[in-house]
């Protein structure tokens, strides 16, 4: 029995850990001691298979550079910057202004709220990259709204929690960062490749509320007239918008046509944007008229965080900055925009800090943990054991990449996206890797894959955020002064189908079509190794007419002045000609006599004597 548990010990350790994490322990906590724990054990068990357990005593002295190798790694430095980014804007109401004014932009559509809270769950995403802030400040804010006007219970729960969801695979989503580093890729790169999955997404969460539309225009109403404060004159925003393509265009080509294109497209989006947002600005102050107030509005709302969106994002995409560098930028530029608002004070500040420094910490020690279980793991041949595992799989690569998103799903009903990113994830990397599958495709099919779980009954953190704002109760509405029903759990568990089963076709899509993100490394340089020429300097500097001059040939003939060392022709080293033990070697001149003691010239001084192996050796000195 303990030789069979010391053959099969790391499918035992991989399940108990599970288990443990699946009861509810602490997750870094479980991740350590179960490393601990099993570590001891393989040390003991390591007589009964000592070709499977390759640990020893000595390897606890790992841990401690392992600990520091986390703490001096760059790249989680952006978990606290984009933390302390959504925070900070959650707190400045960012998300009351966004779902107002869009709110107003698509009331006189059908299905407007929805598609204000689809957009507005994107614009979140991009900015606080935080599932939990989204859902409840959407939630908060529009489904009172939706209730108020007639929405369908479940369609307006189901998008409420959607959108929410976003903020997983949304650029700059802290999922990606964790992902890229326990892949060992690039955040920048990860970050191109989910830009269109991320759009794609939202396009189908919009087609899909189209669609009510059209089959069930009662569940989606538009908002009635009297409810849009703001008023018409759309026509004026398309012209301004129209105005300021054009001298985005004209600074491209003209204006800043001197500078790389990495300068030119920033100084002409910037000149662009100032110019709609001063337009804005000064209508406002001056009351001109030069544009409607729903235009004013809609432009003095939505430019700040889609400047802060480009400051962050676009620098990173551009490569001007790196993703750390975007995130400490991205965070100064939220204290700004939330200190202009007038919405910044001391409180405010000391709460985003404590959040971002408990979340942050709650990383690290989650991290520690999966170092020391890893170690074990690996060291008792885990990391074998899987891949043999998932490379027996049928269908080759499409066949690893279902059965990946079947096991993920699953464990992310259960388990938060940390724990997987940190304990799954790297077991994956070696069979992806031996069937040549792009890491970034798997970290983005991975990203959705986890923000589908968020969606999933009863278990998607989701869910739980949206029913704990959700009002259980009924309850009277202020505007309208009428009794409102209130939410139950099976309405929003109804709602969430249509998206999971749209997420789902979005995975389908994404793994049957990677060019969706591998047009990242579209722009890598190609290099065909067949047709790689290695040119060498010369060494011999060069004469008197400026041609390169190479060394003397050893043995043949060099250069013309080369000195004579015993050739009658001078033409270099004599070469040296091996003659069998026992006889002197023989410069090889031209008269052609070998070795061997056959030429009547007598051997040269510096030969070694003949070799008599029944010689008796000289007396050594005692």
């Amino acid at each position: 029995m303990i030789e069979i548990i010391a053959h099969n010990l790391a499918p035992v350790m991989f399940i108990t850990v599970m288990a443990m994490l699946l009861i509810g322990y602490p997750v870094g906590f479980t991740l350590a001691a179960g490393g601990l724990i099993f570590f001891f054990l393989a040390v003991e068990l390591s007589i009964f298979a000592p070709g499977e357990i390759t640990l020893s005593p000595t390897f606890l002295g790992l841990h401690a550079n392992r600990t520091f190798d986390i703490m001096r790694n760059e790249v989680l430095l952006a978990i606290p910057f984009f933390t302390f980014m959504g925070l900070i804007l959650e707190r400045s109401r960012m998300a009351e202004d966004l779902l107002d004014t869009i709110g107003q932009l698509f009331g006189p559509l059908r299905g407007g709220l929805a598609f204000a809270v689809i957009i507005v769950g994107g614009l979140l995403g991009a900015t606080t990259g935080v599932v939990a802030a989204s859902v409840i400040a959407m939630g908060l804010i529009s489904l009172p709204i939706m209730m108020r006007y007639g929405y369908n219970r479940p369609v307006a729960t189901g998008t409420i929690a959607a959108a929410g969801t976003l903020a997983q695979i949304v650029p700059p989503s802290l999922v990606l960062i964790v992902m890229s580093d326990q892949l060992g890729r690039s955040v920048g790169d990860m970050y191109v490749g989910a830009l269109y999955p991320a759009l794609m997404i939202m396009g189908m969460y919009c087609a899909y509320i189209f669609v009510l539309t059209l089959v069930q225009p009662k569940w989606v109403p538009a908002l009635p007239p009297e409810t849009r404060t703001l008023g018409g004159g759309i026509l004026s925003l398309f012209a301004i918008i129209a105005i300021s393509v054009v001298i985005h265009y004209a600074g491209m080509n003209f204006l800043y046509a001197g500078m790389s294109y990495e300068n030119r497209f920033v100084s002409s989006a910037t000149t662009a944007t100032l110019f709609a947002l001063g337009v804005s600005l000064i209508n406002r102050r001056f009351k001109l008229g030069l544009v409607s107030r729903l235009t004013e509005q809609v432009i003095i709302v939505l430019i700040p965080p889609l400047a802060l969106i480009f400051l962050v994002l676009g620098t990173i995409f551009l490569g001007i900055a790196t993703p750390t560098e975007g995130g400490a930028m991205g965070a100064t530029g939220a204290l700004v925009l939330a200190l202009l608002k007038g919405r910044l004070n001391l409180k405010t500040l000391k709460e985003a800090l404590d959040s971002t420094t408990k979340l942050t910490a709650f990383v690290m020690f989650i991290l520690i943990g999966a170092r020391v279980f890893a170690l074990t793991f690996y060291g008792i041949n885990g990391k074998i054991w899987v891949e043999e595992l998932l490379l027996s799989l049928p269908g080759g690569e499409t066949g690893f990449l279902v059965v990946v998103t079947v096991i993920v799903f699953i464990l992310g009903c259960f388990l938060d996206f940390f724990e997987i990113a940190f304990v799954v994830v790297p077991l994956l990397v070696g069979p992806a890797e031996t069937l040549g599958i792009d890491l970034i495709w798997l970290g983005i099919i991975l990203g959705i894959n986890l923000q589908t779980s968020f969606l999933t009954p009863p278990f998607g953190f989701a869910l739980f955020y949206l029913r704990s704002i959700a009002p259980r109760q009924d309850w009277d509405d202020e505007v309208t002064g009428e009794r409102i029903k209130g939410i139950e759990t099976m309405q929003i568990y109804r709602g969430v189908i249509p998206y999971i089963a749209i997420q789902f076709v979005a995975i389908m899509v994404v793994i049957f079509f990677p060019r969706i993100v591998t047009h990242y490394n579209d722009d890598a340089p190609v290099i065909d190794i067949d047709n790689v020429t290695i040119e060498l300097p010369s060494l011999g500097g060069q004469d008197a007419e400026g041609n390169a001059v190479g060394l003397p040939g050893i043995g043949g003939s060099g250069m013309p002045s080369a000195p004579n060392f015993g050739n009658e022709g001078g033409s270099g080293l004599p070469g040296l000609q091996l003659t069998p033990l026992g006889g002197p070697p023989s410069l090889g001149g031209d008269d052609g006599a070998a070795s061997g003691g056959d030429s009547d010239a007598p051997a040269p001084a510096f030969g070694l004597p003949p070799l008599d192996l029944n010689a008796t050796p000289p007396p050594t000195d005692q």
